[in-house]
């Protein structure tokens, strides 16, 4: 019966275990994807910049000319 209970208790420590070490990487995940938002309210906030100061390359259709085969 001792080693039963050896064996149980083993097994209670590596569930305790196992449950600190999910909770940290829960609160990693968490600070993590909180980064991720902030990034990408910034790029969101910088294309709206950059699209403001320089307008598009690209023509629109009206401003085209027709290539020199027509």
């Amino acid at each position: 019966m001792s080693e039963l209970q050896k064996q149980v208790d083993d097994l209670e420590t590596k569930l305790s275990f196992q449950e600190l070490t999910i909770e940290e990487l829960n609160q990693e995940l968490i600070r993590l994807n909180d980064i991720v938002a902030a990034q990408q309210h910034k790029l969101q906030l910088l294309i709206q910049k950059i699209t403001a100061i320089e307008p598009s390359n690209i023509a629109s259709q009206s401003e085209e000319t027709p290539p020199p085969h027509y």
